[in-house]
């Protein structure tokens, strides 16, 4: 099985709120654009420390992860962000891994999007589109 990108923005929900409401202008949330790693054996989205930061995300407590190794740990939780997968998105909150090398797209965002994986055409996409099924 090949591993499966997608581009995702990321949001501070706070400030789209404080945008929305007229308290700071759009241009002043804080945002990035990442590609992910889909992982359907996360459960959520999974940041690094440095993301956190850049996007002033709040502690929210911690989350559990099984890891690779079968071993439970605990991670700091951090949000409330959004996630934007082109006209789709959620709020959540994220598992912070302080030193994680990439970003985790898990079960619960894809679900919630409705997004489907083809891993043999490496793409992302909608439930039900037919694009993703040609060969």
């Amino acid at each position: 099985m090949s591993i499966v990108y997608t581009e995702l923005t990321l949001k501070n929900e706070i400030d789209s709120a404080f945008a929305e409401k007229g308290y700071i202008k759009e241009n002043e949330i804080r945002q990035m654009t990442v590609n992910a790693v889909v992982d359907t054996g996360a459960w959520t989205l999974v940041i690094n420390e440095d993301i956190r930061q850049k996007l002033g995300l709040r502690d929210k407590g911690f989350g559990e992860a099984n890891l690779a190794d079968g071993q439970k740990a605990y991670f700091p939780m951090a949000g409330p962000l959004e996630i934007w997968w082109k006209n789709r998105h959620m709020t959540c909150d994220a598992l912070v891994m302080p030193d994680a090398p990439e970003v985790l797209l898990g079960a619960i965002p894809l679900e919630h999007m409705d997004l489907t994986i083809n891993p043999k055409r490496e793409l992302v996409g909608v439930h039900g589109d037919k694009e993703m099924h040609r060969v």
